[in-house]
């Protein structure tokens, strides 16, 4: 939901999709609107449109929204988020270290960065590392991994109820649903967009 404050309208983000609005009413100006994430300007939209954020951990960070008035002429620079993927290597004092693949370096990625599907990545998994300007934001592990199972009940043979499920804790401490026959020490597959298990691996 859209507030003014201070000139500025700000949205609260709890989702990566929102449509930019305004209290006020526009005449004969054409508005465009800055989008800024963190206070780096990432875009500009016009007024009613639709913008798409890059995947964030959304719950530390909000837009703001600021009010412009530009010619129709106006040319602006599209902001380029860049993609690139990395393998993960370890975690140290609340840093998460990814190694660049082409020059070897290790970058260094706030624990603030990692959204919660996070839990299911393990050394030496490929990610996306998400930045703007050589700043990372975010982090997008695969949308799917392979992981062993360390803790569950006992399975029994032939018990493939499709609906029963059981906790199951995974390697790397994620807690995961998984059907009755899985059993500890299995591999299995999971959706990291959803936390569920799809298969055996």
């Amino acid at each position: 939901m859209a507030k003014i404050e201070e000139g500025k309208y700000y949205v609260d983000v709890t989702d990566t999709t929102f449509t930019v609005t305004s209290a006020l009413t526009f005449t004969t100006a054409t508005y465009k609107y800055d989008i800024t994430i963190d206070g780096t300007v990432v875009a500009t939209v016009e007024h009613g449109a639709t913008y798409t954020l890059p995947q964030l951990p959304v719950s530390k960070y909000y837009v703001g929204v600021t009010e412009k008035t530009f010619s129709p002429t106006d040319k602006y620079p599209t902001a380029f988020i860049e993609r690139k993927d990395m393998e993960y290597s370890y975690e140290d004092g609340g840093l998460y270290y990814f190694m660049d693949p082409e020059t070897y370096d290790m970058v260094p990625v706030d624990a603030a960065n990692l959204g919660d599907n996070f839990k299911f990545v393990k050394e030496n998994m490929v990610c996306k590392i998400l930045s703007y300007k050589g700043s990372v934001f975010g982090v997008e592990p695969p949308n799917s991994v392979t992981l062993q199972v360390t803790k569950t009940d006992p399975g029994f043979a032939g018990n493939t109820a499709t609906n029963a499920t059981k906790p199951a804790t995974l390697e790397t401490g994620a807690e995961v649903k998984v059907p009755l026959f899985i059993d500890e020490g299995e591999m299995i597959v999971v959706d990291t967009r959803t936390g569920e298990y799809l298969s055996r691996a």
